[in-house]
C-alpha cells in the first residue's frame, strides 16, 4: 500500500480553515475527489485522506479520473497509484475531443471539456452514491478567474467555495480555496507525486488568457505580496454568492 504523505501545518491550516469557513466537510459524508493527475488534485488527495484519519466528522473517500481521450495525455499510470493507496478508485474514459469536434460551436474546447468532465463527474457519484465532489482549485485559480470574468466579460464572479449543484443531490467543495499554488507544487514535488504533465494538452498548447492572467498577477506579487489575500478578502462573498449550501447554483456560472 502506497504510504499516505502528512501535508505540513502550512497547508493543513489554509484547508482546515476553508473546510470550517465554508462548511464542506459533513459527518456522513461520501466524498468523491476529482484527481486529474495534477499536482493539486494529487496533493488534495493526499489531503483529504490524511484528513480522514483523524477528522471530528467521519466522512467516506474515494476517487475518480476522467480520461478524456485526448492525444498525448494518459492518466492510466494513476490506476496502480490510487489503488495501492486504498482508496476507492473510478477510472472513466469518454472521447471529449472527438465528441467536441462534433458538438462544439462558439465555446472554447477548455470551457466544453470542463463542462463534459463535470457532467461525468455527476454521473459516476450518483452512480457509485457519493453526494460530495472535490475538486482541486486553489487560490490563484480563484484569483485568475475573478480577473478574467472582470476583465473579458465586465462580471464581478469566481469560482464558488460550496455549492449545490442544479439537481439539488451533489454538493462541490473546493477545499483548497485559501491555498497557494506553490504550495501544492512544492508538496507534489516533496513527496515525488506521480504528477502527468499537463493535464489536457490541448489546453496547453497554445497561450491562452488565463497564462495572460497568470503571468499579470506574478509580476503583481513581486510589487505587493499581499496581492492574493487581498484579492481573497475581495473574493469572499462571491465564493458564497448563490452558493450556499441548500440553495442551488447555476454549474455554468462556475468557471
Amino acid at each position: 500500500m502506497n504510504k499516505i504523505n502528512i501535508p505540513p501545518k502550512s497547508l493543513m491550516r489554509p484547508i482546515g480553515r476553508a473546510i470550517v469557513d465554508y462548511d464542506m466537510i459533513r459527518d456522513g459524508d461520501r466524498v468523491l475527489i476529482g484527481v486529474s493527475g495534477g499536482k493539486d488534485s494529487l496533493s488534495l488527495l493526499h489531503i483529504l485522506k490524511h484528513l480522514s484519519t483523524y477528522a471530528p466528522v467521519k466522512f467516506e473517500l474515494a476517487a475518480l479520473t476522467i480520461d478524456p481521450q485526448v492525444e498525448g495525455f494518459d492518466p492510466s499510470a494513476l490506476k496502480q497509484y490510487i489503488k495501492a493507496m486504498g482508496i476507492p478508485y473510478f477510472y472513466e474514459e469518454y472521447p471529449i475531443e472527438a465528441q467536441a469536434q462534433k458538438s462544439m460551436k462558439k465555446d472554447s474546447f477548455c470551457s466544453f471539456c470542463s463542462r463534459m468532465k463535470r457532467g461525468l463527474m455527476y454521473s459516476v457519484a450518483r452512480r457509485e452514491g457519493y453526494n460530495v465532489l472535490a475538486l482541486a482549485q486553489h487560490l490563484d485559480d480563484l484569483a485568475e478567474s475573478f480577473l478574467l470574468s472582470a476583465f473579458h466579460q465586465g462580471q464581478l464572479r469566481t469560482m464558488k467555495a460550496h455549492y449545490l449543484n442544479d439537481d439539488g443531490d451533489i454538493r462541490i467543495i473546493r477545499p483548497l480555496a485559501y491555498v497557494r499554488e506553490p504550495q501544492t507544487a512544492d508538496f507534489a514535488s516533496e513527496h515525488k507525486l506521480p504528477v502527468i504533465p499537463d493535464s489536457c494538452p490541448a489546453c496547453f498548447s497554445m497561450p491562452t488568457q488565463r497564462d495572460h492572467v497568470k503571468q499579470l498577477l506574478r509580476s503583481e506579487e513581486q510589487q505587493s505580496k499581499n496581492i492574493y489575500q487581498n484579492l481573497l478578502a475581495a473574493m469572499r462573498p462571491l465564493m458564497l454568492e448563490g452558493g450556499v449550501p441548500g440553495h442551488p447554483s447555476t454549474d455554468t456560472n462556475d468557471q
